[in-house]
């Protein structure tokens, strides 16, 4: 129910759109005093078939406004959480811990600070 009274709801929020913009404002009927009148929908124009398509478009928009806030309001009994499915959190891996990190050493090298840095003397032996 309430899916097809929200597509019927969007359809009239459009065509009130589509209506509204057609319509002139009230400084176009000076325009047509010069001439630039219209007389197919009669000496008033479509003033009238319009207000009353406008009203139409209007009272269904507020009908379907207020029932689907009733309606929102009427499913929605509870809280969503209760709703929520009830998982156990997954278990964290504790790291292992391990002793100081062994480097390997190129062959040939103790693994002992060097005694000497460039640009100092040896000591002498």
């Amino acid at each position: 129910m309430i899916p097809i009274i929200t597509v019927i709801h969007v359809l009239v929020c459009f065509f009130l759109v589509v209506i509204v913009l057609l319509q002139h404002g009230k400084g176009a009927d000076i325009g047509a005093t010069f001439g630039g009148g219209n007389t197919v929908f009669g000496s008033e124009g479509p003033v009238p078939m319009l207000n009353k398509v406008t009203t139409a478009a209007a009272v269904i928009f507020m009908l379907s406004s207020i029932t689907l806030a009733y309606l929102s309001a009427k499913s929605g009994t509870g809280s969503v959480m209760e709703k929520a499915p009830i998982t156990a959190p997954a278990p964290v891996e504790q790291p292992q811990e391990t002793g100081p990190v062994k480097v390997p050493m190129p062959a040939g090298e103790t693994g002992q600070a060097p005694t000497n840095f460039p640009g100092q003397e040896q000591p002498a032996k």
